[in-house]
Formats: structure tokens, sequence, C-alpha cells
């Protein structure tokens, strides 16, 4: 028996008034975080939800996150994380395609939310957590959060599921463009959370953590949440990504441990006024999500006297599965060694291992690696042949054995940390009516890593601007995804079958 939900219960067992989560003035220890998710796990049942039924969730990086996240995991549900920035079509498909008979939504995301709710049969029950003192109007039918907190007790006997059965569903896109369910099990997350906390990282009962990666996303859910619940450490909050205000939680709460995205360390340590902030508490840092820079890598470390570590993984890995361990020297611009009970090999197209220094598919196999995506078993015999998950990545090994990653198999581009499927935006860009051919590709961007560029061909005898496109896009995409540049051409370069030559598209931008 094993439900994830143990990390939280058994540290509000051995410290029940130690600090757990932080929002400004909002604190809550741990055994008012764990009496939380019991509250939310009875109002569940009481809702109908089943062991193995699936709730989604669409909330930002406040208490209600792990109050939601572990009270499903408690009643033996299943967690499908949303990104607080998808649209109607995007919450309805993903609520569709989860089977989710529930969604639990931030109020500031209830339009498009209930909108997408509204569009699916299947998903019964909209749950709204507001802020205190809210009197924001609620759509008929929904149910407050809070009313399930008041009405329900604070303790709950937690459902007892199997190692192997789902504990989450973490979407991910492919070059198909359709986002496809990563099945995670509890032992999935159990063990990648337990080896970053013990294995990986100086996390303990005294580490203070910024949780400013989105808590929906895989990064943030298993290296922050997870991790420091397990460890007993205190998380305080970011709903979102400001240079000043991460700066101001770091110094006001003594942070000792930050996980970010390549982007945020860009814009800290180039925030006008930075130096005013006392980060002396500062021990660790870690990042992932994309390549870090290693002249952005190494002006961080000398400013804050600190050692940023890089990692690699991907959703469906749980997420880490190689890192740079804190008892060897790192490697700036390795994505480091494999971690504790995982395999990862470098293989040509026939699935052979390569030697040293030669480029091949980074594949891997463990612990980590997901059960597979949901109700898409093609996909899934795509994904993990013979045993070993193929990533996508392209890199190197060393001598040393530790891994470079230098190229990708799709077309994916990174923003901010962001994966972003050029197919998906493609699938709107046809949606257009003026719109004949288009491209989606990624430009360099100094901050970002990478900013989203569509080039369009346009239908004869029909008009449009730039600015009309990226409009016509950015009411349909999550805003991370919408191109933020449109190049109009009369034709796009294809080959002699008639496929779109990106290749041709990305040299003509690192020429320009």
């Amino acid at each position: 028996m094993l439900n994830l939900a143990i990390i939280l219960e058994e540290s509000a067992r051995r410290m029940p008034g130690k600090t757990a989560v932080i929002l400004d003035s909002i604190r809550l220890n741990y055994a008012e975080l764990n009496g939380a998710a019991n509250k939310i796990a009875n109002g569940l049942a009481n809702l109908g939800v089943r062991p193995g039924d699936k709730v989604a969730m669409m909330i930002p990086n406040t208490p209600h996150f792990p109050m939601c996240y572990f009270g499903i995991l408690k009643a033996g549900a299943t967690v499908v994380p949303l990104n607080v920035l998808f649209k109607r079509d995007e919450v309805r498909y993903h609520l569709e395609d989860s089977d989710s008979v529930a969604l639990i939504v931030w109020e500031g995301f209830l339009d498009e939310a209930a909108s997408g709710f509204h569009a699916v049969k299947t998903c019964r029950h909209l749950i709204v957590a507001q802020a205190p003192g809210s009197t924001a109007t609620l759509p008929d039918g929904a149910i407050p959060l809070g009313s399930l907190l008041a009405e329900h007790a604070p303790v709950f006997d937690t459902v007892q599921t199997m190692p192997d059965d789902t504990a989450v569903i973490l979407y991910t896109s492919g070059t198909t463009g359709r986002p496809k369910g990563a099945e995670l099990t509890h032992a999935n997350m159990f063990l990648n959370a337990t080896i970053c906390t013990d294995k990986l990282l100086n996390v303990s009962s005294e580490t203070v953590g910024l949780a400013v990666l989105p808590l929906f996303h895989s990064f943030g859910q298993t290296c922050v949440m997870n991790s420091l619940i397990y460890a007993g450490g205190a998380i305080t909050m970011l709903p979102r990504f400001e240079p000043q205000k991460a700066l101001e939680v770091m110094a006001r709460d003594r942070v000792t441990y930050f996980a970010g995205v390549p982007t945020m360390y860009f814009y800290l340590l180039n925030f006008p006024g930075a130096d005013q902030y006392d980060l002396s508490a500062l021990k660790f840092c870690v990042s992932g999500g994309a390549a870090m820079p290693v002249e952005v890598m190494h002006a961080f470390n000398r400013k804050y006297n600190v050692t940023i570590l890089e990692g690699y993984g991907l959703s469906e890995t749980s997420p880490v599965a190689s890192f740079n361990h804190l008892d060897r020297e790192p490697k700036p611009g390795s994505i480091g060694v494999p971690i504790w009970g995982i395999e990862m090999r470098v293989v040509d197209d026939q699935g052979r291992e390569v030697p040293n220094g030669e480029l091949g598919e980074i594949v891997i196999r463990g612990h980590n690696v997901m059960k597979g995506y949901y109700k898409r078993p093609d996909a899934t015999a795509d994904a993990i042949r013979n045993g070993w998950f193929h990533s996508g990545d392209i890199a190197y090994r060393d001598d040393d054995g530790f891994f470079f990653i230098k190229d990708r198999v799709k077309d994916m581009i990174i923003r901010g940390g962001f994966n972003v499927y050029p197919r998906e935006i493609e699938e709107v860009l046809y949606g257009h009516p003026a719109i004949a051919e288009a491209a989606v590709i990624g430009v360099p961007d100094q901050a970002l890593g990478e900013e989203v560029k569509a080039v369009v061909a346009l239908k004869p005898g029909h008009t449009a601007t730039e600015t009309e496109i990226i409009e016509y896009c950015k009411e349909r995409l999550a805003a991370y995804k919408y191109p933020r540049i449109v190049e109009i051409r009369e034709t796009l370069p294809k080959t002699a079958t008639g496929k779109i030559l990106k290749r041709e598209l990305r040299q003509i931008e690192v020429t320009a």
C-alpha cells in the first residue's frame, strides 16, 4: 500500500506546529494543512467522488493548491493539474480527455474554466476556491470550496492505494499537437520527491523554499512542494513570478532554497535595485526546464555566493531523471548524471548505445518513468520501447558520465521554461479564415530563451495583419503559447513533397 498523501500526514504527525506554507501574512502549520486536506477529502467523498476518479485543479501557487492536491489523493482519486492560463477550449479538452468528474478552480480564472466545464457533460462538480472575504458571484450550481472546509471534519481515513495506482495525470504534448496525459503513479511521485530531498538537495525541516515555479507543473510540484512537505520544510508561495516581489519574499522569509527556470535567474540578476534585498540566507539553487546560459549561472553564483545545480527531466519521468549532485563537482552546461535508481543512455536510431562523446537520443529506464499515456496505448508503445522511455532529446555523455543536451528531436519550443508545441499553435492558425499555410518556430530571446514566432501565408483574396493574427491566437491559447511575432509571406519554403521546411525558416533567423 502506498498513497502519496503519506508525505503530508507523516510531517503533520512529527511536527504539527511547524510552519508548512506561507502566503504573505497567511501561515498554516502542518496540522492545519493536513486538517484542511482531510476536510476536502471528506467533501469530495460526500459529493460521490470515488477511488480512481479524476479530479482536475486550476489553482495558482496559494495554500489551496496543496490542500486540494492532498485532499484529492487522500480520497483515493487522481489529481489532474491544469495550467491556470488555459482558455475555454483548452479546459474543455483536458476535462474530457482525462474523464475528470470534478474541477476545482481559483476564482480569478473562473470565467474560462466555467465556460470549459459547462461544455463537458461528464464533469459533474465545479468547486470554486476563493480568497478570504471574497464577494464574487459564483455560477449556478458551483460549490464554494470554503463550504467544504467549513462543513466537514478535519479527520479522514486515507484511502489505501497501491504503488502502481495513478496519483497524478500531467499533460504534455508532442508533434501531433494534442496534449497527452502522462500517468504518474504513487510510487513514481513518492520516490522522485524523496530522492530530491534525501539524495540531491540539502532539504530539511529547516529549509525555507520559494514556490514560484507553477505547482501545476511537474518541476514545481515534485522539486518544491512534495520535496519540502516530505522534509517538513516551509514553502513560501508566490502566485506569479515578478522579480521585485520574488526578491522581497526571499528577503522577508529568509529563503534558503530557490528552484527556477533560467528566465527567472536572468530577471533576478538584472533587476534594478536587486542589491537592496538581503538574500544572505540563500544556500542552494536549482535550475531546470531549459538550458541555463553558462554566463548567467556564473554571474548569479558570484553575486549571491551560491551554486546553481542543473537537472533534467520530463513530465513523463516524474520529472527528475538526472542532476548535478551536491557531492560531486558540477559541470556548467551539463544536466548532470542519472539520479539514484535510474539508468540513462544515449542511443542511435536503432536503439544502440553510442560511444561517449557521440550524439544520440536520451533514453531512460527506472522507477521514475510513467505508467503510460492515459487512454493512448499506441503513443505509450511508441514512447516506451523495450522498457526504455525515449525522450526525444539529443545529447552526448562525457567520459565522467555527465550528460549534455545539444538539440531536440521534436519541434518543441521552450519559452521561459514552459514547453510550447508548434503543432498546437499551427492548428489554431489554420482555423483563421485568411490563413492558407502556417509554421511556428522558436526564435532566440535573451530573457526567455526562445520566443514563439508564426510564419504564415494568406489565402488569395484575403487580408490580415500581424496584429490581427496575434490577437486571434491570444483569444484561443494560454498566454505563454500564443505567438508574439508574426511574419506574413507569399509562400512558405517546402520540400518536393510539399512539407514545410521549418529548418530553412530557423536558418534564416540564425543568419538574420
